[in-house]
């Protein structure tokens, strides 16, 4: 089942990467999962967050793109960091992608299993428990999608990414019709206003804005199922796309809803609005938006963490094991069983938390601290690589080294920022995830030195 060693090649088109770097920051279920985080910290000024946070992404965007144009490999951050820096660096790059992903089997699985139930039996959506099992069942129906191919993937995710967009954007034209007269918060040019922050307030919000802009990066991991041109521009055309979509839907938000509203919302913001404009049956179309944004979010997820614990395979770091490649699906299968594997392991150990609203929020808070960790690592791998352009070329040394070492700064502040504000429970899950792969790289190293390879 794993001699072909070799991925699917130009499988995906440019259309393709950009839906599934749109589908992978999951719109809906980031913005019905995370607005009363982002809310809760900094308020209206979420909307500038958001826009501030997204033209900074673009620099690591540049970063991912312009490496991924010279040096296209399914490991992405791990593969670039680690020829830039070396592979102890690279392999940290990797580990914290793959952390990330394993600990977003929480954070996607649980919206997906709640909204499942507010359409099938509302009276059990505080039923952990029941929640976890049926977020187990969608874990294990999306791996199975990934796992027989990177075509029926990309049909799987423009399929729900297409279905949710016209719910989504239906919605936000209705909630602008409703309410437009009568806004819950009248919008406010002082709510994008640089003036209206404070360093607090903008790194408060930017660590919650990073995990808004989360998953873009699959259009890289998926460079060698791609041209290299096409992977980049897909990168690019999502995240145009991303930062208008998320500063307008965050806009309509406020305009909608109250405070209390988005309080009591919990992780069904769009539900609340739509419950406020629609009768039942119609209100829970949006719920059915959630659900598939957040089966898109996984199979990108699921897609990253294979693809990179792939690549890093391949190159000696880990176990050449999970560089199988399945014959006919050409799929990284061995690789893309265990994040099912360890995604079901978290999923079932986190129902022992209070509540699903703690497991929400611890995932999120340490996931953003992951994200910070590979991606600014990246941006100081573009900047550092390309560096030489700063002398030849002033026009793509913006692209290739200027842009993507201020995102790589912006990633490291909010990092150092936030670090001390955090609960043992987010150190425990984002520091120490990330200090859990000093196991896994002592380990490959005492087989290469038996084995007389050195890992690159």
């Amino acid at each position: 089942m794993s001699e072909q060693q070799s991925l699917a090649k130009g499988a995906l088109s440019a259309l393709e990467s950009t839906i599934m770097g749109i589908a992978g920051t999951s719109p809906a279920f980031t913005v019905a999962v995370t607005t009363g985080t982002i809310y809760a910290a900094i308020g209206p000024l979420s909307v500038g967050s958001l826009l501030y946070s997204g033209v900074i992404m673009l620099g690591i965007m540049f970063a991912f793109a312009k490496l991924n144009r010279v040096m296209p490999d399914a490991g992405a951050a791990f593969a670039w960091v680690g020829k830039v820096f070396g592979p102890t660096w690279g392999f940290f790059a990797g580990w914290g992608l793959m952390v990330a992903s394993v600990v977003f089997m929480v954070s996607a699985t649980l919206p997906a299993a709640t909204a499942t139930l507010l359409l099938l039996a509302p009276d059990q959506v505080e039923n952990t428990p029941l929640v976890t099992a049926i977020a187990a069942v969608w874990l294990t129906l999306v791996t199975w999608i990934v796992l027989r191919g990177i075509k029926h993937a990309s049909t799987a995710q423009v399929t729900v990414t297409v279905i949710e967009a016209v719910i989504v954007v239906a919605l936000l034209g209705a909630a602008v019709y409703w309410f437009g007269g009568h806004p819950a918060h009248v919008p406010s040019a002082a709510w994008v206003s640089p003036a209206s922050f404070t360093f607090k307030s903008f790194a408060d919000g930017a660590i919650v804005s990073v995990f808004f802009y989360w998953g873009w990066d699959v259009t890289m991991n998926l460079g060698e199922e791609t041209e290299p041109e096409d992977a980049s521009k897909g990168a690019f055309w999502a995240m145009i796309n991303l930062i208008v979509f998320f500063v307008i839907l965050m806009t309509v938000v406020l305009i909608a809803l109250s405070d209390n509203e988005i309080a009591a919302a919990n992780t069904n913001v769009l539900y609340a609005i739509s419950a406020k404009i629609f009768p039942a049956p119609w209100s829970y179309l949006v719920v059915l938006a959630t659900v598939l944004s957040t089966v898109g979010a996984l199979e990108t997820q699921i897609l990253q963490f294979s693809r990179s614990m792939y690549s890093m395979a391949r190159a000696g770091v880990l176990h050449p094991r999970y560089a199988a490649v399945h014959r006919e699906w050409q799929t990284p299968w061995a690789a893309t069983l265990v994040i099912w594997g360890l995604g079901l392991v978290l999923l079932f150990a986190a129902s022992y938390m209070p509540s699903v609203a703690a497991i929400l929020q611890s995932s999120i808070e340490a996931i953003g601290l992951q994200i910070c960790f590979y991606m600014g690592l990246t941006g100081y791998a573009s900047a550092w690589h390309f560096r030489a352009l700063l002398r030849t070329d002033l026009r793509e040394a913006f692209t290739h080294v200027i842009m993507p070492l201020i995102g790589a700064l912006f990633m490291t502040g909010v990092a150092a920022w936030v670090i001390p504000t955090f609960s043992p429970i987010v150190l425990t899950v984002g520091i120490g995830g990330l200090a859990l792969g000093f196991v896994p790289l002592s380990i490959g190293w005492r087989r290469n030195r038996q084995g007389g390879v050195v890992a690159v």
